[in-house]
């Protein structure tokens, strides 16, 4: 098929509502068709006009977050979708629909506007098949290099035998003169190296004990999480994966992207009540994982095995109690539902509640002793303040958010900026550091862990008083869902890393064309080069820290 009959089976009129005149005009010829999702204006482009238009965008229209980058096959062509919003507003969206033919998929790259496109449109090569333009480094990321075909593609052969050799790491950087003076060494870390925090394997040369280029190798534990939850059904069988992409923070932050998306894009409602219990399991979700993230960090760093590490492993069991007490399940809870939740507070309520609240009692005593152990020591303070720094310009490029985002000062958070669930009812701040260090991401979720224990605080009152007769849990909804075909959404929550976000296509049946998973990790983890460079060896292990990875998440 050529361009020119691609393009045109992919443009479907140029009618736009009043508030999307302006960017229709803004971008004037490059428009070739709309293509609206249900949440944001969707543009149709020429392959070769992506940078001019994500240009655009990004400097007079302010789209300044590349949030998703989702690549599919139709039967007649190929399609990449980049999702912009504003870090400033994320309820501002748009998307720019990228269609390229069967027989020569090949668009151009947008990773000299935005650099976290590098990584994602490498995972859309590597899996889509669509190839990129002037990309600084197009080669597989999830998949070996020796891999045949590309899984998501629909000519793709699932039976076809896979020969993975073994090959020796070259140096990245072979040939090249860093100093005159100075020679380079080439370093593996990981992928089985307690400081890498997973799967990861991180190729480092190095000046010495000076860190000259770092490239993160990931692929390591790829489950074909999208690929499963496409095979699945959107009413039952999907909701229990969300669990295992990010299975530190507790997967109930993870259940409620997944749920976000399907709900808006079959347009089920959640009842108040039933948003008062999502949001409190999700705050305990986050407490789960900001505690483990303390503790490994202080094992990072000090080595202090004996009291920090011990100790976040103790509050993290407290919350973990209660996330059990409440879904029946300490890891893999599975407790949300379309249109709500599992069941009710366990029996007796007023028990329960007043457990919660002990818990959450003895957390300013805790904090307290972070800070003597972690904040305040010195040893810790010279390991992290003024290391791994990332500016915020940088977070932005790079499509950072959560605590990496916040600790550069980006004062970003959905649960405020495109409220859902019961956040916007309730007092609580978005906690921000303004130096970008190692130290400040520590920081940030510190403070982070006080501010859920007052969301989740709240909460209880609420619940505690609710009337007996309108705890409604679920709303009603059908057996078998079968959104509209062709319909398109993007949605995203607060998870404990950053934006966790959705993509789904429908197309009429009662599993999704395509499910994409926006991972937070995945971008973050793809800022650790800005981290490390010009930093000492020790710095850069405090830099894979500091970003709070899970490798399941990063690779799906």
């Amino acid at each position: 098929m050529s361009l020119d009959s691609t393009l045109e089976s992919r443009a479907t009129g140029t009618v736009s509502s009043a508030g999307e005149i302006d960017l229709e005009s803004l971008l004037g010829d490059a428009v070739l068709g709309r293509d609206d999702h249900e949440n944001a204006p969707a543009f149709v482009i020429r392959p070769d006009e992506v940078r001019d238009v994500l240009t655009t965008l990004r400097d007079e229209a302010e789209f300044d977050h590349c949030s998703c980058v989702t690549a599919q096959q139709y039967p007649d062509r190929f399609e990449t979708i980049y999702h912009l919003t504003a870090y400033d507003d994320p309820t501002r969206e748009v998307s720019i629909v990228v269609p390229t033919p069967i027989d020569d998929p090949v668009s151009e790259s947008a990773a000299p506007v935005f650099e976290t496109a590098d990584w994602h449109e490498r995972e859309a090569y590597d899996l889509v098949g669509i190839e990129y333009e002037d990309h600084p480094d197009l080669r597989r990321i999830l998949l070996p290099e020796t891999w045949q075909g590309h899984p998501l593609g629909l000519a793709y052969d699932q039976e076809q035998p896979q020969v993975v050799t073994l090959s020796e790491h070259a140096n990245p950087i072979a040939g090249d003169e860093h100093d005159a003076a100075s020679e380079t060494m080439f370093l593996n870390i990981g992928p089985h190296h307690p400081s890498t925090h997973g799967v990861l394997h991180v190729k480092a040369v190095l000046d010495g004990e000076t860190v000259v280029d770092v490239d993160p190798d990931i692929g390591y534990i790829h489950r074909c999480e999208e690929q499963m939850c496409q095979g699945s059904t959107y009413r039952h069988q999907i909701m229990p994966y969300p669990d295992r992409w990010d299975w530190v923070s507790s997967g109930l932050l993870n259940e409620w992207a997944y749920a976000r998306a399907a709900e808006d894009l079959a347009d089920i409602e959640v009842p108040a009540y039933a948003q008062v219990v999502r949001t409190m399991g999700a705050e305990l979700s986050r407490l789960a994982s900001h505690f483990i993230a303390v503790g490994t960090y202080a094992l990072d760093i000090v080595g202090e095995f004996c009291a920090a590490f011990q100790y976040a492993i103790r509050d993290r069991e407290l919350v973990l109690d209660v996330l059990e007490e409440l879904t029946g399940q300490r890891m893999m809870f599975n407790y949300f539902r379309l249109g709500g939740v599992a069941w009710d507070l366990p029996e007796p309520r007023e028990e329960f509640v007043a457990g919660v609240r002990d818990v959450l009692e003895s957390f300013p005593a805790k904090i307290d002793e972070y800070h003597d152990l972690l904040v305040t020591n010195e040893i810790f303070q010279r390991r992290c303040v003024d290391t791994g720094v990332l500016a915020p310009d940088a977070a932005k490029r790079y499509g950072c958010t959560g605590p990496v985002a916040r600790g550069s000062g980006i004062d970003y958070d959905l649960r405020r900026d495109d409220p859902y669930g019961y956040y916007e009812n309730l007092e609580w701040d978005v906690v921000t550091e303004p130096d970008g260090d190692n130290f400040a991401r520590l920081l940030v979720r510190l403070r982070e862990v006080e501010e859920s224990a007052k969301i989740i605080d709240q909460c209880l009152d609420l619940l505690a008083e609710w009337p007996d007769d309108d705890r409604a849990i679920q709303s009603n909804v059908p057996r078998t869902l079968k959104p509209e075909a062709d319909a398109e959404i993007y949605r995203a929550v607060e998870g404990a890393k950053g934006e966790l976000g959705i993509y789904i296509r429908s197309d009429g049946t009662d599993t999704p064309a395509r499910f994409k998973i926006r991972s937070p990790c995945f971008s973050n983890l793809s800022a650790l080069p800005e981290l490390a460079r010009g930093e000492y060896v020790a710095d850069l292990i405090a830099a894979i820290g500091s970003l709070d990875c899970i490798m399941g998440e990063v690779d799906r």
